[in-house]
């Protein structure tokens, strides 16, 4: 009884991340999308003085787009 028990507990939990993964994917690709079909300006447009529709609470951009960003270290570090 145990075994069959654990069996479909097995299965519903699978059957759950499966639905999450599913919906994960989904956001992602609807994501890719817009970012691609705006041509990246969904991205920017937080950045923008007249963006405040998107972040009522700040009008700092979240990220530098000029900015170079490195990740790997120095030769001196």
């Amino acid at each position: 009884l145990l075994s069959l028990l654990q069996k479909w507990a097995l299965l519903a939990l699978s059957a759950c991340s499966g639905l999450g993964c599913l919906c994960c994917l989904l956001g992602l690709l609807v994501a890719i999308g817009l970012t691609l079909g705006t041509q990246g300006r969904v991205l920017l447009a937080p950045c923008s003085p007249g963006g405040t529709a998107l972040t009522p609470l700040s009008r700092e951009c979240p990220f530098d787009p000029t900015r170079i960003y490195v990740s790997a270290p120095r030769a001196g570090d």
